[in-house]
């Protein structure tokens, strides 16, 4: 089934400009997202959502209330939700696989949907910027052609995605907007920053280090701590660089919960 803007079809191949040109509903919606200030978001009833990863849930999470994610480049974050039920999903796409991760997202709001008797899906995509290697167009191009491919039908209400989201400053293109925030029970979707990025902040972003062939895709467009955290993230993989067996002695995952005051808190044996 194909993918809808206001309730038409949406014609691809077309660039970010071509579509909000197409619709200037889109366009907006790109311009008020865009002049937003960024809101520190604390880490009380947050999941943060680091690249390479998906976060589901749903207005009745009594522990989830906010699903985040930022330092995004040439990546886009991806928001998709059933309105109906209000199952919210969040995705932090890098391209690595975008074929294999948006039946992926589809299928995590199935799998809280699929008693839903009204509502609809929609999609919000933001990220990317003006980049070089037109790494950022390339994957706006791949988000709307496999979300177009889906069985379902799909409505994009959000689009601010590599030209819509770039500025220019000394001959240098930078992404505005890096990370994003959706309240699950209001659904509102706002420019965010986070200071907690846990649970296991070094060890889930070690995981997508090792997984990638480059540091960065953007050197010049990355925020001010990007350094440090690549510093401390080469020096977590450094002092473990067999996690298996130090980190989930037994084979066993890592649990944690929110506790009474929306804090992260471990209960698995891990240590």
């Amino acid at each position: 089934m194909p993918l809808l803007v206001d309730g038409r079809r949406v014609r691809l191949p077309l660039s970010a400009t071509e579509l909000v040109r197409a619709h200037p509903l889109l366009e907006e919606r790109a311009r008020l997202l865009r002049g937003q200030s960024v809101q520190q978001v604390g880490p009380q009833g947050l999941l943060y959502v680091q690249q390479r990863e998906l976060a589901v849930t749903s207005p009745k999470d009594g522990s989830v209330s906010i699903l985040g994610s930022d330092d995004a480049t040439t990546c886009h974050i991806v928001v998709l939700r059933h309105t109906g039920n209000g199952a919210t999903c969040l995705t932090h796409c890098d391209g690595s696989d975008t074929k294999a991760e948006v039946p992926l997202i589809m299928n995590s709001i199935k799998s809280f949907s699929e008693h839903a008797e009204c509502g609809r899906l929609e999609v919000h995509l933001v990220g990317g910027f003006s980049d070089d290697r037109q790494l950022s167009q390339k994957l706006t191009h791949q988000l709307l052609s496999e979300f177009d491919k889906q069985d379902d039908d799909i409505h994009l209400v959000t689009l601010c995605v590599t030209e819509l989201n770039d500025r220019e400053e000394n001959e240098n293109h930078f992404p505005i907007i890096y990370g994003i925030a959706v309240n699950i029970k209001t659904a509102e979707i706002y420019r965010a920053s986070f200071q907690d990025r846990g649970p296991e902040e070094q060890l889930r972003a070690a995981r997508a280090l090792a997984g990638g062939p480059n540091l960065s895709t953007s050197p010049l467009a990355e925020p001010p701590h990007f350094v440090d955290h690549i510093r401390s993230t080469l020096m977590f993989l450094k002092k473990f660089p067999s996690p298996e067996n130090i980190l989930f002695p037994g084979n066993k995952a890592l649990l944690y919960r929110k506790n009474k005051d929306g804090l992260w808190e471990k209960i698995s044996p891990g240590n």
